[in-house]
């Protein structure tokens, strides 16, 4: 673990991106609701927050932080759902991290939760796109 003592506590955030790609059935099915597992979008948001609060003990080596906001918001998107997290602490060390964790576990939560429909969905281009704070400063993918 990378050792943060003299780092000191500022506030940080980060924003990351995923999606997921379903058949056009799967896609209308999850749209008109009662799928018997239930609803997926709202199942994969709670997951994707818990995830985030848990990060440390999925990540060898990542450091426990105190997590003050998460949200993960999943919206529709071309032939699937793009999903996106923002993660923000007070802390020594940053939360890019949770905030990918939270879209990979949402995904696979939609994908848990959609299977029996479409086995073959795509989940894919999970990145961070900005973090703010800390030494290094903003960062924020380009183009």
């Amino acid at each position: 673990m990378v050792d943060v003592t003299d780092k000191p506590p500022t506030p940080r955030e980060a924003v990351a991106r995923g999606s997921i790609s379903m058949s056009a059935e799967a896609l209308r099915q999850v749209r008109a609701g009662g799928m018997k597992k239930g609803d997926p979008l709202e199942t994969a948001r709670l997951a994707g927050i818990m995830a985030a609060k848990q990060t440390s003990s999925l990540i060898p080596l990542c450091h426990p932080l105190p997590i003050s906001h998460a949200d993960v918001q999943i919206r529709s998107g071309r032939g699937g759902y793009d999903i996106e997290a923002r993660v923000r602490t007070t802390a020594a060390t940053g939360v890019e991290m949770e905030a990918l964790t939270a879209v990979s576990v949402a995904a696979l939560t939609v994908y848990d939760m959609v299977k029996a429909i479409d086995k073959g969905m795509v989940i894919g281009e999970i990145r961070l796109i900005e973090k703010t704070g800390g030494r290094s400063g903003t960062w924020k993918r380009g183009g």
